[in-house]
């Protein structure tokens, strides 16, 4: 490789890096726009979930052939971006197969990468085949429609294309080591690529070597273009599935918080002793300036984090009962809408110099209808469901709060359900007097 090419490899990898750089840099100010929470407890317990969950796809396995499939992409494009690591040390300093010096390790390591890209090739055909021609219900459910339907296509083809180039470029190396064609000496040992030698037959050693340097020169500028894909994409989960894991909820499902204020406010009504002219001590617990969320400013930035780690894969809607019984509601589109408006607030924010203007929209209503977060049945399936922790009930309570104490929007069945207990001490819409009524009836 020629000192030339050295300086546009630096380049292109300057280019391509300083620039995912940049959009990182934007995903963590757009999280941090939501409220602070506390997610330092139990820490041992937390590295555990994402050992578990994110490294070690345990809910991934719940559905064993998605699950399966999702190993073999997964491990594989773990473990074959160290040999990314190679390219980039030949492209930056003009050597070819630096790592070739490991010896037996070396044959062993590409050997595995063949193996590895040869299994990931045929999971991603599979997941085409899915998406594209038996049509999975819940990849052709209506949110699903438009861009988010492209984008997983998209990512697929990437996917075919990298694992081609990569086989392609030693099936190339290999033909020209049996040839013993100057740098190609011959290292490494070829599995899968060895198969695909023989188109090469025929062929001169310059063209050969100009298909050899083509495919290294795609393959690791395709893989710069996959890496500034992924803030475009629901492809983000490959990075934050792991800080998402770690700062996941870890009381009981079913569980949900309470408001301080409020509970401060209903502990001073039921003590006796009392004194309610007493000023309140000013503490972080005061009265929030807003109840519930009805924007993604008011979310925390735990739930901001979830919607940007969403896969979109729909396990959560193909497990809601409101979802399956046709109600509106669909947990993915909760966390969908979520990240898009959190995009489009950031985008605000860069238009003007760092400072949001008040766009006269809204995650509820613009986004999100009452009518879908009142078709919950808060019963967890969802969250339960996700393989990579995801909540999307808590953005629902938490913005059904909103509905409720700062809009007094309830549901007429919910509303007279607080009459009734506000008036009667229970749901119902019977006098207390007549509550033991059933009794004389034996």
């Amino acid at each position: 490789m020629s000192y030339l090419d050295n300086i546009l490899f630096f380049i292109i990898l300057v280019l391509g890096v300083g620039y995912f750089t940049i959009n990182v840099k934007k995903i963590i100010r757009n999280i941090k726009l939501g409220k602070d929470i506390n997610r330092s407890d139990k820490p041992s317990e937390r590295w555990k979930n994402m050992a578990m969950i994110a490294l070690g796809q345990s809910k991934m396995v719940k559905r064993p052939v998605a699950g399966i499939l999702h190993i073999f992409v997964y491990v594989g494009f773990v473990i074959i971006n160290i040999e990314v690591l190679e390219i980039m040390i030949d492209g930056l300093i003009g050597t070819h197969r630096v790592f070739s010096f490991l010896g037996a390790l070396y044959d062993v390591l590409i050997g595995s990468f063949e193996v590895l890209a040869f299994l990931v090739l045929v999971s991603v055909i599979i997941f085409l085949i899915r998406r594209n021609i038996i049509k999975l219900k819940r990849f052709i459910h209506s949110d699903l429609k438009g861009w988010p339907k492209s984008d997983a296509n998209y990512i697929l083809y990437f996917e075919v294309a990298l694992m081609s180039l990569f086989l392609l470029m030693n099936a190339a190396d290999y033909h020209l080591q049996l040839l013993n064609v100057g740098e190609y000496h011959r290292v490494g040992a070829f599995p899968v690529s060895q198969f695909i030698e023989p188109l090469f037959n025929g062929m001169s050693e310059s063209l050969v070597m100009l298909i050899e340097r083509g495919a290294w020169w795609l393959h690791i500028c395709g893989i710069l273009v996959f890496l500034n894909y992924l803030y475009f994409s629901k492809h983000l989960h490959i990075l934050l599935a792991f800080p998402n894991t770690y700062f996941a909820d870890l009381n009981p499902e079913g569980k949900f918080d309470n408001l301080e204020s409020v509970t401060k406010e209903v502990k001073l009504m039921m003590d006796p002793n009392a004194d309610p002219f007493a000023a309140p001590a000013p503490d972080a617990d005061a009265v929030p300036a807003k109840f519930g969320a009805s924007d993604v400013q008011d979310l925390n930035w735990v739930q901001l984090l979830n919607a940007y780690t969403c896969t979109e894969c729909g396990r959560c809607t193909s497990s809601c009962p409101a979802n399956q019984t046709g109600k509106k509601l669909s947990p993915r589109k909760i966390m969908m809408d979520t990240r898009d408006r959190l995009v489009e607030v950031g985008n605000n924010i860069d238009l003007n110099k760092g400072t949001f203007v008040d766009d006269g929209k809204s995650l509820l209503n613009d986004y999100i209808t009452p009518e879908e977060l009142w078709a919950c049945t808060s019963c967890n399936a969802c969250v339960e469901e996700c393989p990579v922790n995801i909540s999307p009930l808590s953005i629902i309570m938490d913005m059904r709060r909103y509905l409720v104490m700062e809009q007094s929007a309830a549901p007429m069945s919910l509303n007279a359900m607080m009459t009734n207990i506000e008036n009667n001490s229970a749901p119902w819409q019977y006098n207390q007097q007549d509550r033991l009524n059933w009794k004389n009836e034996q």
